[in-house]
């Protein structure tokens, strides 16, 4: 009776809403995990139904994400659409996940875009990370430092990295010097895109290496396709539908992918023709032999498809990298003429004018690792890491964290803490060194943070940082770099995996001594 009375509903329809609403109670809290006694969820701000924070992290997530770390601490949670994100803040917090609890973060999540990038084969963005993973891990970063910062017995320089960077920095030199001589000025990305490109090719295929091939300098030159789609917080990862939606951006990067794939199968390939396993030379001459040995042994841990991709993963850690990092140097140089010209004291009392830099200059040129090392927090062109994720249930920092969570590690956020750098929007080579300027205080220097922690840390870290500092001393040495006078440079960051500047057409060098 009471029932009937209840307006323009009926009972059955009064009873059916009340059967949907438990059913979708049930369902929210059955999707829920279930905490453990004594912990708590991450806090983080209010989503909305269905898109979650999508809205809020805008074009420029990292920025977001740092501002309502502020508010909500080092251990937040967002969503995008209906997927949990945790979001890490902090270096002290960083390095307990990353490093003392490794092996609980050190998966990969399970994201579309990942499936795109080499048929999802990457060791860097394949969500394995189990003994295989960790085998082929091991593989590729002994083949990287066997041709790189291994020493060379055939060459006058100190290894193979030397030898690579040295000849293609004369190389940059001259083509600088004739784009000064024509057009007057230049873009000095797509000058050094190509050198970079040339010395872990020469790494990694030796004179296999198609160098100033149009395929080669096409995709080089075209690799904002790749890190503008593999940047942490991309919809499409997170949003299923808009895969199936008209998506230029996300075409290019399938293009992308499928080309460079093409590339690197041929090269391979053509390598393997004339492949001589007592006179290896490169990268994919020392996996070659290993496949052979292995397979002798009847091991098998790298078949034969699987080189392309290690190959992809060693090029990639060697290249995009470096080439923003060195961009992004001479942008800062053209902007603070005095940092540049102190740097070129420095080397015109340690190395002298009658040579060229070497790696074995580096430890007596601190000023000058102090301004790559805050080129590398300033600017923060790796903003996040690779998403990560937990391999299984864990806690962090009283929170709790179950298995196959997203987690998205923000190291801008590291790079701009004021609790750790006082002014961190102030670029200062200064403060990255001891108190009397001689050395690089080493324990703020590792406080930048670039290329991630622990067990997913960057392979080619070491290479990266050497390979930079060479080639800017190198071209330091010889050339003075600047914008025409009232010449406005624009220093914003462009959000992607790696961040880029906006591209400048009018930097010019000019010889500081003739060279001999």
């Amino acid at each position: 009776m009471a029932l009937s009375q209840l307006g323009p509903f009926s009972a059955t329809e009064l009873l059916l809403a009340s059967a949907i609403f438990c059913l979708v109670f049930w369902v929210v809290r059955a999707w829920q995990p279930r905490i453990p006694k004594g912990l708590r969820s991450p806090p983080g701000p209010w989503g909305w139904p269905l898109l979650g924070h999508v809205l809020t992290l805008g074009k420029n997530p990292h920025l977001v994400l740092s501002r309502l770390s502020q508010r909500y601490g080092d251990v937040m949670q967002i969503r995008i659409g209906s997927t949990p994100v945790l979001v890490l803040s902090g270096l002290d917090t960083i390095r307990q996940a990353l490093v003392r609890q490794g092996d609980d973060f050190k998966g990969r999540p399970d994201l579309y875009s990942s499936t795109l990038v080499f048929d999802g084969q990457s060791m860097t963005f394949n969500p394995d990370s189990g003994p295989v993973w960790a085998a082929r891990r091991r593989l590729a970063q002994n083949a990287l430092n066997a041709f790189s910062t291994a020493s060379d017995p055939a060459s006058p320089s100190s290894c193979y990295l030397e030898e690579h960077v040295s000849k293609e920095a004369e190389a940059l030199l001259t083509r600088l010097q004739a784009l000064m001589a024509g057009a007057g000025c230049f873009d000095p990305y797509i000058q050094v895109v190509e050198s970079v490109a040339n010395v872990i090719g020469a790494m990694c295929f030796g004179r296999h290496f198609p160098q100033s091939s149009e395929e080669m300098l096409s995709l080089v030159k075209n690799s904002h396709e790749f890190v503008e789609t593999a940047s942490s917080g991309n919809p499409v990862d997170f949003f299923p539908i808009l895969r199936y939606l008209p998506n230029p951006t996300l075409q290019r990067f399938k293009t992308f992918n499928q080309r460079f794939l093409r590339f690197l199968q041929k090269t391979v390939q053509e390598h393997y023709q004339d492949f001589d396993k007592n006179s290896v030379q490169d990268i994919t001459g020392a996996l070659f032999k290993h496949r052979e040995n292995s397979s002798r042994a009847g091991g098998g841990i790298i078949p034969q498809e699987r080189i392309v991709n290690l190959i992809n993963d060693i090029f990639g850690a060697g290249f995009d990298t470096i080439t923003t990092a060195i961009s992004w140097s001479l942008m800062y140089l053209v902007t603070n003429p005095k940092i540049q010209k102190k740097i070129q004291e420095e080397l015109d009392t340690v190395v002298g004018r009658a040579r060229r830099p070497r790696l074995s200059d580096r430890p007596q040129l601190p000023y000058m690792e102090a301004f790559i090392l805050e080129t590398f927090r300033h600017s923060s062109f790796l903003p996040f890491t690779i998403p990560h994720s937990t391999v299984r249930d864990t806690t962090l920092n009283g929170f709790y964290i179950p298995k196959e969570r997203c987690v998205f590690i923000n190291q801008w956020q590291v790079n701009h803490d004021e609790r750790l750098w006082g002014d961190p929007f102030e670029f200062r080579p200064e403060r990255l060194l001891t108190a009397n300027g001689t050395a690089i205080n080493r324990t703020l220097s590792e406080k930048v943070m670039l290329f991630g922690m622990g067990k997913r840390r960057c392979i080619g870290e070491v290479l990266a940082k050497w390979e930079v500092f060479l080639f800017l001393a190198i071209l330091l040495q010889q050339l003075e770099f600047s914008v025409p006078p009232g010449m406005k440079v624009d220093l914003t960051p462009i959000y992607g995996l790696t961040m880029k500047h906006a591209r400048c057409e009018h930097v010019q060098a000019r010889l500081r001594f003739p060279i001999k």
